[in-house]
C-alpha cells in the first residue's frame, strides 16, 4: 500500500523562527508587558462595570457602548496577557478604544445630552487606556525592530 500521511515541512530549524521567538520572549517576559497588559485587562472592566459605578446605567445608548468597549478590551488585555506574542500586533487597538471612549459620550448621546458623570468617567478611561495602547504599541514596535536590521 502506499503511504498517504502528509508530512507537515518543518520550520522549527529556520535560523529566523529563533531569532522571532527571542525577540517577542523579550518583550512579552518584560515586567514592563506584564504591568501594561494587566492594566490594560483592568481597565476593560472597569470600562464595562462603569455604568453601574458611576449610576449611569439608566442610559441604555452609553451603557451598552461601556459594556461591549468593556467586554473587548478585557478579552484583547487578557490575551495580551496570556498569549502575547500573538496578539503583539493587535494592540494598537486599544488606542482606538481609548479615543472612541472620549468621543463616545457625545456620538452616543447624541440626542439628549451627557451628564458631566458620564463625560468625565469616560475621558478619564480614554485617556487612560489611549495611553496603555501606545505603551503596547512602543514595545510591540521595539520587539519588532530589535534585531530585524541586520
Amino acid at each position: 500500500m502506499s503511504d498517504l500521511s502528509h508530512s507537515r515541512p518543518d520550520i522549527a530549524g529556520h535560523p529566523d523562527v529563533a531569532e522571532m521567538r527571542e525577540r517577542y520572549a523579550r518583550v512579552a517576559g518584560g515586567r514592563q508587558a506584564v504591568a501594561v497588559d494587566g492594566l490594560i485587562l483592568l481597565t476593560g472592566l472597569y470600562t464595562a462595570i462603569s455604568p453601574w459605578v458611576v449610576h449611569f446605567h439608566a442610559q441604555p445608548d452609553i451603557t451598552v457602548n461601556n459594556l461591549i468597549v468593556g467586554i473587548t478590551m478585557t478579552v484583547i488585555g487578557l490575551g495580551l496577557s496570556l498569549a502575547g506574542e500573538k496578539l503583539l500586533r493587535l494592540s494598537w487597538t486599544v488606542a482606538a478604544m481609548g479615543v472612541w471612549m472620549i468621543i463616545s459620550p457625545w456620538v452616543v448621546t447624541v440626542g439628549h445630552s451627557a451628564s458631566a458623570g458620564i463625560i468625565w468617567n469616560n475621558c478619564w478611561i480614554g485617556g487612560v487606556a489611549f495611553a496603555l495602547g501606545l505603551a503596547a504599541m512602543a514595545m510591540a514596535r521595539s520587539a519588532g525592530s530589535g534585531t530585524a536590521t541586520k
